[in-house]
């Protein structure tokens, strides 16, 4: 009989990917389980998704209070939900009164998606701008605008009149005219190693979009809720997009996005055609639930005012470990870069069997990320800090 481990790697889509994967069996707060009952430090929160920590109580409870009345009803939009208007409202009351209409979906791709159409349907046009080193799905469409060739190239033709431009570059936001029907940005770029916007950057590229009448969105599908000190990045930014992107850490574990903007744009979607943007599961009542609780979490919890601190503490001390040559954070969110003789990959299995789990960035190669759960405690944190350097100072290649 095959085992577990065999299936996956047959039957998902992953053999050349994942060589040795770990069973996971269980999880809660910060700990991962395997099937030989090892513990190992969840540093990665699935990259930025298990932000309030695994299995946390009161989003366990919303969920299965929610599983007790009913899950799937009817296409979104056709019925009323109660989590949906709950969550919504709530979204809405955190939010600039710009940003008061909330579109659920699935996913961060399907948010992607879904804001690219806005843009073009309130606009007319159809030119889009991204950055160079950003990620924002793996859809046709979020794909088209990601902004690294080597996960494209394979996928081409994509959509047209796209145009990618440099991440803190000034000059080169004069490439948005009066064809662009949107720019799209990470406002602190995530897998280009926690790539921070240089001071004035991204309000020049909000007067830019005022100038020309193109719409400026916000992917904030990594950065959301609490991971860099505040619900949403841009609130420390000083820069309020005309539509921001959600998923991931969202709903609480459960498979959740959105795009969010003014109900006067979001109105555009609904006439000609009348369906203008529908997904048959977006909001599902039992993620929102979760969300909702997630939210409740954060906020009562105070996770979000100690993310900054938490972080700091990595940085820190990881400062003094030999080969480490910089560090780049927002919040709780950390881009550790090495020297660039260090085998990233070697350095990863070797964290793993010190039962650290870490991760790599896609488009920084001498890199990785520590993104803990926002819930790490301060004990759990002096624990996890000196497992980390006792790992890295015992590395050899």
């Amino acid at each position: 009989m095959l085992s577990n481990r065999q299936i996956f790697q047959m039957n998902m889509g992953l053999p050349s990917v994942v060589n040795d994967p770990i069973e996971i069996t269980h999880a809660k707060g910060i700990y991962l389980y395997d099937d030989d009952g090892n513990a190992y430090i969840d540093l990665v929160s699935g990259v930025s998704v298990s932000n309030t920590g695994h299995l946390h109580p009161h989003v366990v409870a919303a969920i299965k209070n929610q599983l007790d009345r009913y899950m799937h009803t009817m296409v979104y939009g056709k019925f009323v939900q109660s989590p949906q208007t709950l969550l919504a409202n709530k979204l809405a009351s955190l939010l600039p009164a710009s940003l008061d209409s909330v579109f659920f979906v699935n996913s961060g791709s399907e948010a992607i998606e879904g804001a690219l159409k806005l843009a073009k349907r309130i606009t007319g046009r159809t030119g889009m701008i991204s950055f160079k080193n950003a990620y924002h799905g793996g859809t046709a469409g979020a794909l088209s605008l990601l902004g690294h060739e080597s996960l494209k190239q394979a996928f081409r033709p994509l959509l047209p009149d796209t145009r990618q431009l440099e991440f803190n570059n000034f000059e080169q936001l004069e490439a948005i005219n009066c064809h662009t029907a949107c720019v799209l940005i990470e406002p602190i770029q995530a897998e280009a190693g926690i790539i921070l916007p240089e001071k004035g950057f991204l309000k020049a590229l909000r007067q830019r979009c005022d100038e020309v009448g193109a719409l400026l969105i916000f992917d904030e599908i990594q950065l959301g809720f609490g991971r860099t000190g505040s619900l949403f990045a841009f609130e420390q930014l000083g820069v309020v997009p005309d539509i921001i992107c959600l998923a991931k850490a969202m709903g609480g574990g459960m498979p959740l996005g959105a795009f969010i903007s003014s109900r006067n744009n979001m109105q555009t979607l609904t006439s000609r055609p009348e369906l203008g943007h529908i997904t048959t599961f977006g909001g599902h009542p039992v993620s929102c639930a979760a969300s909702l609780a997630a939210l409740e979490v954060l906020i009562n919890e105070k996770l979000i005012e100690q993310a900054d601190y938490k972080g700091s503490r990595f940085e820190d001390v990881l400062l003094s470990v030999d080969r480490v040559k910089s560090i780049r954070r927002a919040g709780l969110m950390l881009g550790v870069e090495l020297d660039a003789e260090v085998p990233i990959g070697k350095l990863l299995k070797h964290l793993q069997k010190h039962k650290l789990i870490v991760d790599q960035f896609l488009f920084h190669e001498h890199a990785f990320r520590i993104a803990p759960p926002l819930t790490i405690s301060e004990k759990e944190t002096t624990e996890v800090i000196e497992m980390l350097l006792n790992a890295l100072n015992t590395f050899e290649y």
